[in-house]
C-alpha cells in the first residue's frame, strides 16, 4: 500500500531562503514545491506576500521537495524521475535519474558537497553532483520505499523506509545500517535533526513522534489526537 499517496495533494515540502544567501531575490523569501497540475512550478513568496512562480519545463513532473544547495541555487525532487535546479535568476535545468520509475522523493544537501535523494519507487538512496552525475546505492530491504532524507550531524545520511518500517543511515560511500522501529506498521514519513543530536521522525501510521540516537535506541511518544497521521518533522527555534 501506497500511504505517501493518501496524503492530501498540496505543496508537499518548502525550504526558506534567508537575506539573500539561497534565494531567487535579494529578501527573505519561502521557496515551495507545488505538485499540483496543470503546471508544476517552483513558487517564491517574499516576506511581503508577492509570489512569483517559476513553470517547469517537464510536464507532470510531480515536485515532491525542495533543498538550497551548496552551490547558491535550489535543487528539487520530481517524482516523474528528474532531479532539478533553479538559479537566483530562475534558470531552470533537470538531470534524468538513470533508473526508471525511481520516483525521487526527499532531497537534501550531503555533507561531501553533493545532492542526496530517496528514490521510492527504485528502492535506492542516490547522489548527484552539481553537474549532474548519478551515483545509485541499493537499500538492503526490499520494498522499502524511501521518503525523507537528511544530512545527520554525525556526518552521514539519514532516511526513512515508509513500507521497510525502519529508519536508516548510509555513509557518503554507500554503507547502509537499518534501525527498525518498534511499532509494527509505524509507516515513518519524515525526519529532523534534533538539537539533541539525534534523528527525530514522524509515524504516519503510528500516530506517534519517534526519536533515535545514533546507537539506535528508539524512543516513541504517542500523539494524543487518534489518527492525526502526523508528515512533516523540523527542529523548533526553541529546542
Amino acid at each position: 500500500m501506497d500511504r505517501r499517496l493518501a496524503r492530501p495533494p498540496l505543496t508537499f515540502l518548502v525550504a526558506v531562503a534567508i537575506s539573500g544567501s539561497v534565494t531567487l531575490a535579494t529578501t527573505s523569501s519561502i521557496l515551495a514545491a507545488d505538485r499540483l497540475p496543470p503546471v508544476p512550478r517552483v513558487s517564491q513568496a517574499p516576506v511581503t506576500g508577492s509570489i512569483t512562480e517559476f513553470p517547469l519545463p517537464t510536464a507532470g513532473s510531480l515536485l515532491a521537495s525542495i533543498t538550497p544547495g551548496p552551490d547558491g541555487n535550489l535543487w528539487f525532487a520530481e517524482e516523474a524521475g528528474r532531479i532539478g535546479r533553479i538559479t537566483p535568476s530562475g534558470a531552470l535545468t533537470e538531470f534524468s535519474v538513470p533508473t526508471p520509475n525511481s520516483t525521487p522523493n526527499g532531497i537534501t544537501a550531503g555533507p561531501d558537497g553533493n545532492l542526496w535523494f530517496t528514490e521510492y519507487g527504485g528502492n535506492k538512496v542516490a547522489r548527484v553532483t552539481r553537474s549532474g552525475t548519478f551515483t545509485e546505492f541499493a537499500i538492503p530491504t526490499a520494498g522499502s520505499n524511501p521518503n525523507g532524507i537528511i544530512a545527520g550531524p554525525d556526518g552521514n545520511l539519514w532516511f526513512v523506509e515508509l513500507a521497510g518500517n525502519r529508519i536508516g543511515r548510509v555513509t557518503s560511500d554507500g554503507h547502509f545500517t537499518e534501525f527498525v522501529v518498534p511499532t509494527a506498521g509505524s509507516g515513518p514519513t519524515w525526519l529532523t535533526a534534533g538539537p539533541d543530536g539525534n534523528i527525530w521522525f514522524t509515524e504516519y501510521g503510528g500516530n506517534k513522534i519517534g526519536r533515535l540516537t545514533r546507537n539506535g535506541t528508539f524512543t516513541e511518544f504517542a500523539i494524543p489526537t487518534a489518527g492525526s497521521n502526523p508528515n512533516g518533522i523540523i527542529a523548533g527555534p526553541d529546542g
